[in-house]
Order: C-alpha cells, then structure tokens, then sequence
C-alpha cells in the first residue's frame, strides 16, 4: 500500500513524550540482561532494579521495569512526588524504610513478580545503608533508551472515542501483524503490546507506541482501514508512522 502525508494529529506531546520514554527503556532494559530472551517471552522475573531518586526519568524507569517483569526500587524525600506515584501506579508501595521495602522485594523477586517499591527517603541515605548491607541490585541508572534500529518505523495510534472499547482491538490487529517467527524483537514487542497499557495507565493517555519493520507498520495500516471500512471499528482511527526520518500521518473514518 502507499502513505501519504496527511494533515498531523494532534496528541497529547507530554503522553506521547512519556511512551516513547518507557518504551525506550523497556528495550533497553531486556538488551542489558541476555538471559531474558531465553524465555518464550522476554521477562526480568527475579531481578532488582534500582532507579535511585524518584525524579521524571526514575518515573518512566520504574514503569518500563514494570512492564520488563522486574522488581524496582526507588526513594524520595518528596511528599509530592510520592502521592503523585503512588496515584499514577508508578510505584504499588510507599514505605518508611529500607527494611519494609526489602521485605516485600524480596518476596516479589522470590516468585519472579513484578512490584514497584518507593521509599520515602533521601536517596543519598538509602542508598548508603544499601551499600552498608550488602544490597547489590541486578540493573540500576543510568541505562539509555534503545536506539530506533535500521530500517525499523515507528507506529503511534489512538482513537476519537472510546478508548477503552477500540483499543484493544487496535492492539489485537497490531499482535496479527507482528511476525509469528521466535525472534527476540517480536517477543519483546508481544509483551510491550500486552502489558503496556496496563502499567502506562492514566499516564499515556489513550496513546498506543510500537516500534517494528516497516512491513508490519503497513499491513497494520491496512489491517485497521479494511476493520473500519467494515465497520468492526466504528471511531476516528489516528496513526502516524515514521520511519527513514519521514513522518505520515493517516485518519482512517468510519463511512
């Protein structure tokens, strides 16, 4: 099929901003730890990551570490920063100490859950006392986003209405599209798509993020116009793609 131009969509820069931040990460994180892709999908079961102080990158940090299937760390002294995680989902626990923070990661990282611990400390402190008993995390900061691989595009979508009833239609066609070969990107993409939108939440505002080839972008294209055009869809569907420092943007409408 053929892209055009079209007129750019408008979504929310700071949501988008912030997906593409996460997503970054989660490939990052899975690229840092080999043994990951040795499971039929890509998991951080078992492993601690510390973020440090729980600032605006910690933030994205402990969702992409969610998302990867770590348990994760982090500190602030900040009364505001706290509820706002808190609120967010960003982080499941707030705790007083380095003590209860241990208690319940070590449990979590024991079954290979996923838990997110903030303590309402200083860093600095916290993380004195973790160098003074011996609490060695398995990843920590800084750790770069991924960078966009050769010939790979970028696909974000959304839709007019209804997020919670189209979405996850959108996500199912973008699953179908991704190849059905074993390789690390496709089962690390599966999970990405599987479990993104719970853990990004409120914070990604109905955004959808992908990075893949450039192949399955178009068939993912086409897969949602034929839906719409059959009226499977029945919302405004807004895509744009990237991909070779060319950006098309497409509203696919219902007739």
């Amino acid at each position: 099929m053929t892209l055009e131009n079209k007129t750019p969509d408008l979504i929310p820069s700071a949501a988008l901003e912030f997906t593409l931040q996460v997503e970054g990460l989660y490939a990052a994180l899975l690229r840092s730890s080999p043994g990951a892709a040795t499971h039929e999908e890509p998991n951080l079961g078992g492993k601690l990551l510390y973020a440090g102080e729980l600032a605006a990158a910690a933030r994205a940090l402990l969702v992409a570490a969610n998302i990867a299937g770590a348990a994760s760390l982090a500190a602030t002294a900040d009364a505001d920063a706290q509820k706002q995680a808190i609120r967010d989902g960003v982080a499941d626990f707030l705790v007083n100490s380095l003590d209860e923070a241990l208690r319940i990661l070590k449990n979590e990282i024991r079954k290979h859950e996923t838990v997110a611990v903030c303590i309402a400390a200083a860093h600095q402190p916290v993380e004195r006392e973790m160098r003074e008993r011996g609490v060695v995390p398995d990843l920590s900061r800084p750790i770069d986003p991924a960078p966009q691989a050769p010939g790979e595009a970028l696909l974000y979508w959304r839709v007019a209405s209804a997020p919670a009833q189209w979405l996850p239609k959108l996500d199912a066609i973008a699953l179908d599209c991704l190849p059905a070969t074993p390789d690390p990107e496709s089962r690390a993409a599966r999970r990405w798509l599987r479990l993104a939108p719970r853990y990004l939440g409120r914070l990604a505002q109905g955004v959808r993020v992908l990075h893949c080839q450039l192949n399955v972008a178009k068939e993912f294209v086409a897969c949602v116009q034929s839906k719409v055009d059959h009226g499977e869809i029945a919302t405004d569907v807004h895509i744009t793609l990237t991909s070779n420092q060319e950006a098309f943007f497409l509203k696919i409408s219902p007739r």
